[in-house]
């Protein structure tokens, strides 16, 4: 079995030196103290802010057993104790000045001069955090001082003061480990000797610590060109610490983007490549080994092109395991025919098919146990709607070395994505300020968001113990939502990144399985993927200026327009549905129920495709039309009548000579003459020219009505189907 995780290892172990290099930097006259029992996700960002505003700090209880209860009350004692022991060193120092702050939600904002030059201009020896709510005893706020403006009670996620003072405040009274220590300092602050005697004070107006909770609105985020800071609008104040107490955490790490020198609108993302790691260097057999856990839960088009993706990311398949959960009927045989023929490739394969009945949250739970049991070092989860055109996708992650980071994935063309930027009060979606920033690519980087799906890879450290991991189950939230509740509530950061282009979304709300070829019918719901599979791929070299046109008759113009694939399940369509009309004259689909000229054909209508095909007039035909006839727009192009025709020898051969009821007709082969067929075509009268080597999926495109008389060629041999428009007419 292979070692698991070596990227994040790496990580954690440059923190741990880190921080002992900064506590070693003692001769400042400020030191910067708080408590952690291990190097979370918060504490990292805790300890860059403070190297970065070169902060010395020393971190006090790193590797040992918290014993200071679940912090929600009571709890935090342990925190005063540790602290105890460390105010001994420097309690006769009358210079030497402390601050402590909470580790996991906290960010120092700036430089150790500003923060003294701030602290001094309290006149005080002690200085709290303020906040708006009396915790942990409501019953307290009446014996607190009035305050003329400003937040009024003490927080205790922040304070400096003198290190004398200090010391005589943490040994005021004994305090057990599992005692709450911002009760404990609440009760010193409001003993009117002891705040007289240690001359404590309160930072109300937030000039030096920020609390969140309760204080959103006073807050405002400002980008300058090389820098980000935070701005208190109420009291016009730029603190210099933030805290995000209580449940502003997901506002903390949306600010902890930009702050602490972390993104400027001139440089861009600083913090990205920090602790980026680079595996171009690395034999193939030196790669993390991943699990790619494919999941099927919902009837998906373009299922097809996702496994193409997969296979084609750019990473060797004996590094890769490959789990694959279907939940689809529809979709198990494709499914078992890329297990078949790709499976051995990979370094191994564990499937569950839709039979197996395993529940979604179960599916997820048993891929990351896969992933544990394969020694694998991370984890990619990918849902089938996810796809990932970059072919190094799973390099580019790997390489961000983040314990869980997503590709930012969008649909085409709108601004939904999988990630949200903002929670609301429910813990539900919400849109943070820079949400269409970031979808928009305005900004890059690597973004620390409170809820991530579809597709994200996960560091396997996280996953080696299931009971510590996030689970994909919690109360009645579904299995994303639940694994990203847990995720925050483990404090394991979130990041999504926009640093590349990595793919994209594919809608699978109206997709419909009951249909012959339904991924045909989604233009309206994914044009991008509808786009690459069905347009022709010289379509845009036919809207080119510089290039001419084929013009094989009179104001005739060829132009190539869809994909042979296109063409093949246009008829495999219009055959399944199988109701070709008679040929006759009668035909009660038309106003009126009669055809003066009728074929053998079967209408858009009559198999649901009349919407998309409105669309297709519009988005692709109407362009070629504007650039050959010059002049000629019509903002929505009318066509009453679009049908497939259908020529056989002994069923209808021919169509006798006519003008289309029409402003410009469009006739698209959708198969190929000498191979499908002999004969047919079409004879122009007035010109006498013929078109009868038709190409597959181009369009023939002329004026209608008196100019352009003409007739169907006779087949000979074999069944000849052409697409048929009669547009504005």
């Amino acid at each position: 079995m292979e070692a698991a995780g070596p990227v994040l290892v790496l990580l954690l172990v440059a923190v741990c030196s880190t921080v002992q290099d900064v506590a070693a930097a003692g001769d400042s006259e400020l030191l910067l103290l708080s408590v952690a029992s291990e190097p979370t996700d918060g504490f990292q960002r805790f300890e860059r802010s403070a190297r970065i505003n070169n902060v010395p700090m020393k971190v006090l209880g790193m590797g040992q057993k918290w014993v200071g209860g679940d912090m929600r009350y009571p709890g935090g004692g342990y925190k005063i104790n540790l602290l105890k022991e460390e105010l001994e060193k420097y309690k006769d120092d009358s210079k030497q000045i402390i601050m402590f702050t909470d580790a996991f939600d906290v960010i120092i904002l700036d430089s150790a001069d500003r923060i003294i030059k701030q602290f001094r201009n309290f006149d005080a020896r002690i200085v709290f955090s303020a906040e708006g709510f009396c915790w942990p005893d409501e019953t307290l706020a009446s014996q607190y001082p009035t305050v003329a403006r400003g937040k009024r009670f003490l927080n205790s996620g922040g304070f400096i003061g003198y290190a004398p003072e200090l010391y005589k405040l943490v040994t005021a009274k004994e305090v057990k480990d599992t005692d709450d220590d911002q009760l404990y300092y609440t009760n010193m602050f409001l003993d009117p000797e002891m705040r007289k005697q240690l001359n404590i004070k309160l930072d109300h107006r937030s000039t030096l610590f920020q609390n969140l909770n309760g204080a959103l609105a006073d807050v405002e985020l400002r980008l300058e060109a090389e820098n980000s800071y935070i701005k208190n609008t109420a009291y016009a104040t730029v603190p210099l610490v933030v805290h995000g107490n209580g449940p502003s955490k997901s506002v903390v790490n949306a600010l902890g983007n930009y702050v602490a020198k972390s993104w400027s609108l001139q440089d861009g993302c600083y913090s990205c490549n920090e602790n980026s790691i680079d595996l171009s260097k690395k034999k193939d057999s030196e790669l993390p080994s991943v699990v790619i856990a494919v999941f099927i839960q919902q009837p998906t088009p373009f299922l097809e092109d996702f496994f193409e993706k997969i296979l084609k990311q750019d990473y060797p398949k004996k590094r890769m395991f490959l789990f694959v959960h279907n939940d689809v009927e529809y979709h198990s045989p494709l499914v078992q025919e890329f297990l078949k023929d790709h499976g051995p490739s990979y370094k191994g394969v564990k499937s569950i098919d839709y039979d197996d009945k395993a529940m979604k949250g179960e599916a997820r739970e048993l891929a990351m146990d896969y992933c544990v049991q394969r020694g694998c070092d991370a984890y990619l989860n990918i849902d089938s709607e996810a796809h990932l055109d970059n072919t190094k996708a799973l390099r580019l992650l790997l390489e961000t070395n983040r314990g869980v980071v997503a590709p930012m994935l969008t649909r085409p063309f709108k601004a939904w994505s999988n990630f949200w930027g903002a929670l609301s009060t429910d813990g539900f979606y919400a849109r943070s300020t820079d949400y269409m920033e970031i979808v928009n690519n305005e900004r890059r980087g690597l973004w620390n968001v409170p809820y991530i799906s579809s597709c994200y890879l996960v560091n396997a450290t996280l996953l080696a113990d299931r009971e510590a991991r996030a689970s994909y189950h919690h109360d009645s939230l579904d299995p994303d939502m639940a694994y990203c509740h847990n995720l925050r509530e483990k404090g394991n950061f979130m990041f999504v990144s926009n640093l590349h282009d990595f793919g994209h979304l594919v809608n699978t709300e109206n997709f419909d399985t009951t249909r012959k070829h339904p991924d045909f019918y989604s233009l309206l719901d994914n044009r991008w993927d509808w786009e690459h599979r069905y347009i022709h791929p010289d379509y845009a070299n036919a809207l080119d200026p510089n290039t001419t046109p084929l013009q094989p008759c009179p104001d005739v113009y060829w132009l190539p327009i869809v994909s042979p694939r296109f063409c093949d399940e246009l008829v495999a369509i219009m055959e399944n549905h199988g109701k070709w009309s008679d040929g006759s004259n009668k035909d009660e689909r038309l106003a009126g129920g009669y055809e003066n000229v009728p074929t053998r054909d079967i209408h858009m209508n009559q198999v649901g495709f009349e919407p998309q095909w409105m669309e297709f007039l519009k988005s692709y035909v109407k362009p070629l039309v504007e650039k050959i006839f010059t002049g000629y727009s019509n903002e929505t192009p009318r066509a009453i009548m679009n049908f497939v025709v259908r020529y056989r020898p002994d069923e209808q051969p021919s169509l006798r000579p006519h003008h289309d009821s029409s402003t410009y007709t469009i006739n698209i082969a959708l198969n190929t003459p000498e191979v499908d067929y002999q004969g047919g075509g079409c004879r122009f009268l007035r010109y006498n020219c013929s078109v009868s080597k038709t190409r597959l999926g181009w369009m023939l495109m002329h004026p209608g009505r008196l100019t352009h008389f003409h007739e169907g060629l006779p087949v000979t041999n074999g069944t000849r189907y052409i697409m048929i428009s009669f547009v504005d007419p």
